[in-house]
């Protein structure tokens, strides 16, 4: 990665050796920066994929390159039930999706595929993605690279049935602290993204005030 993050304070990208969030070329205004349009790619063009939970720390498919990203307009939250991979239908635990949000901006991995594997990897993926989630496309800023590209990512949307919602801040902690699926605990899902996030030099209100109220419930051994 690069060594300037030079993105808004919305953005959640710090310095490098510094706690304090960087902005983009507009820090008086602290307004989030602008992405920029995104040409139209070729057919055998590397197919770009945007990841914000798991996927940060556990992408289980190959890629070419990886790199600090951020998409405009969306918010991660830990809104989506989770009935196979960090629950069970009975007591489902709670994952992250990314929802509209005028004004926000979302930091994550970006993960460049070559166009030959991109096929078996997504339909990899949406199996992964089966309980609620769908592909969407939307511009991603390559931070790094310092250019946008077209980037897919999986959401999961108000409408789809495992869908939660918000709820007090307390009351998710307890959730996530209690559920356990197939693929784990819950409170390990969300200690390491926080983790994944914080060796990022990222930061996530959302995310990380939640790991401070899980880890109050049952500290770490």
């Amino acid at each position: 990665m690069g060594n300037e993050h030079e993105l808004s304070p919305r953005s959640g990208i710090r310095s490098e050796g510094s706690d304090k969030l960087m902005s983009d070329t507009t820090v008086e205004s602290g307004e989030p920066m602008q992405i920029p349009e995104v040409s139209e790619p070729a057919a055998t063009d590397p197919v770009w994929l945007f990841g914000y939970g798991s996927l940060i720390w556990r992408p289980d498919f190959p890629y070419q390159k990886k790199e600090l990203a951020l998409v405009d307009g969306w918010e991660r939250k830990f809104w989506q039930g989770s009935h196979d991979h960090r629950g069970v239908p009975e007591a489902p635990g709670r994952v992250v999706t990314l929802l509209p949000a005028t004004g926000q901006q979302c930091a994550g991995m970006a993960f460049q595929i070559s166009s030959k594997d991109a096929v078996e990897i997504f339909q990899a993926l949406d199996y992964r993605e089966k309980n609620g989630y769908e592909r969407h496309t939307a511009p991603c800023w390559l931070i790094e690279q310092k250019r946008t590209v077209e980037c897919i990512f999986y959401i999961a949307t108000e409408s789809n049935v495992a869908f939660l919602g918000p709820a007090p801040l307390s009351e998710i902690a307890q959730q996530i602290n209690a559920s356990v699926g197939p693929s784990g605990s819950n409170r390990e899902y969300l200690l390491q993204l926080a983790s994944a996030l914080r060796t990022l030099n990222l930061t996530d209100e959302h995310v990380f005030s939640l790991e401070q109220e899980v880890l109050k419930l049952t500290p770490e051994l």
